[in-house]
């Protein structure tokens, strides 16, 4: 379940004003009559996945774990920002897993590419290669590499250890993948690549990983009966769409989204492809940023508190850490931290965001919408992800235009492929 709390949205109108706007909108989702009804099929996951395949994603997760020391994830984007941002989120920090993930493919940065290269040198490795289309060129030029190192490394057995999630037909993977002998996994044709962490997409990577993805299914599922209801007095998902179209028409022009876990930091990049990439169109949307507090108080905390007020936060807190810690007594009191003697971590960073919740709404006038979930484990974390695949389609929709498509992403490309000299 994620709850919202609106007590600190500074808020100058009633949410519950957009009721028969909401009706309306949730009828046309759910019929699947909107723009971009096509890439909905997300919607009903849950009730429409392959069984077959997702038992498949399963014994090649195993497998992987037996086969590597390192698992290569090669996407881009929503190819793998919603794989990583599920397995830190789980996992958290310096997680106990013998299978390290490492992610490439996301960048052209020369050294990276070079130095991941090195880096496996003498590990086992496995890869997940993630393209729908097989052209994407971040992904596709490292994959040439990463191909060429395997096939160098393990010989004929390097196909045994190559995974490839792709379209069921078309594209240049496919048939790379049919050729080579790659297991392959299928991104469906009516979900868009930042939706598809709830596909073999993110689902590979993350059972991979070791995370209950049945768990994480369960979270989806719970979510998509829930939050199938236009009723604002009951729908957590329809308020907060509501909320963010409220706040921009207040003159909030940025939505910040604030953690106050370091792990959730690959979260809250999943969530500006998901919103960024669905609302930027036409001139219109909220720009989508983020910060992880207490640490970026001590860079962007100034800004936030007295710069110019253009954005609101979206606050995700979490009830159970996964882990906490007492703060110990030290005679002397050297360092005079002995007032948090027999505090437990987790409640000072409480204190931390009370103070900083009190300080940005009331001396700031920056309104504060609160996300609070239970503990960041994988039913959570797909209970969460649905939360935000439903508050977007009703909160685009309310802006008039296409959630599910990215025309703007084409320019760079055919910018980039003239200077390349590509034909």
């Amino acid at each position: 379940m994620v709850k919202v709390d609106l007590s600190h949205a500074l808020l100058e109108g009633n949410v519950l004003d957009y009721q028969e706007e909401v009706n309306r909108i949730h009828e046309m989702i759910h019929q699947k009559s909107g723009k971009g009804n096509d890439y909905l099929g997300w919607l009903d996951w849950t009730e429409n996945y392959d069984k077959d395949e997702f038992e498949r994603v399963k014994q090649a997760a195993k497998r992987i774990q037996k086969q590597a020391d390192v698992l290569l994830v090669c996407g881009i984007g929503g190819s793998y920002l919603g794989a990583r941002a599920a397995i830190e989120m789980i996992q958290g920090p310096f997680a106990k897993n013998n299978l390290e993930v490492i992610y490439v493919g996301n960048t052209f940065s020369s050294t990276a590419i070079t130095r991941v290269l090195e880096y496996i040198k003498d590990k086992e490795v496995a890869v997940n290669v993630i393209s729908k289309s097989g052209t994407t060129t971040e992904t596709a030029l490292a994959f040439r590499l990463i191909r060429h190192f395997m096939e160098e490394k393990y010989g004929e057995q390097a196909s045994e250890r190559i995974y490839a999630t792709t379209d069921k037909e078309r594209g240049l993977l496919k048939p790379l993948a049919d050729q080579k002998g790659y297991e392959t996994f299928v991104i469906p044709d009516d979900i868009g690549g930042r939706f598809s962490v709830i596909t073999p997409v993110g689902l590979l990577p993350i059972a991979a990983a070791g995370i209950d993805i049945d768990a994480l299914m369960q979270g989806v599922k719970d979510a998509t009966f829930e939050l199938n209801n236009p009723n604002l007095e009951e729908n957590s998902a329809y308020v907060y769409a509501v909320v963010r179209r409220m706040l921009e028409k207040q003159g909030k022009s940025v939505e910040m989204f604030v953690s106050y876990e370091s792990h959730l930091v690959f979260l809250a990049e999943w969530w500006k492809q998901l919103f960024g990439e669905s609302e930027g169109k036409e001139g219109k949307g909220l720009l989508p940023a983020s910060v992880n507090f207490s640490t970026d108080l001590h860079s962007m905390g100034q800004f936030v508190q007295d710069g110019t007020k253009v954005l609101f936060e979206t606050v995700i807190r979490v009830d159970e850490p996964i882990e906490d810690g007492i703060v110990p007594s030290e005679e002397g009191d050297i360092d005079q931290l002995n007032y948090l003697a027999g505090k437990s971590l987790n409640w000072i960073n409480e204190k931390a965001f009370e103070g900083t919740l009190e300080a940005h709404e009331v001396t700031g006038n920056v309104p504060n919408v609160l996300i609070t979930i239970e503990k960041t484990d994988a039913y959570n974390f797909g209970y969460l992800v649905y939360f935000f695949f439903k508050a977007l389609a009703m909160s685009v929709y309310m802006l008039d235009v296409n959630p599910f498509d990215q025309p703007g992403v084409e320019v760079y490309k055919k910018n980039m492929f003239r200077l390349l000299g590509k034909k």
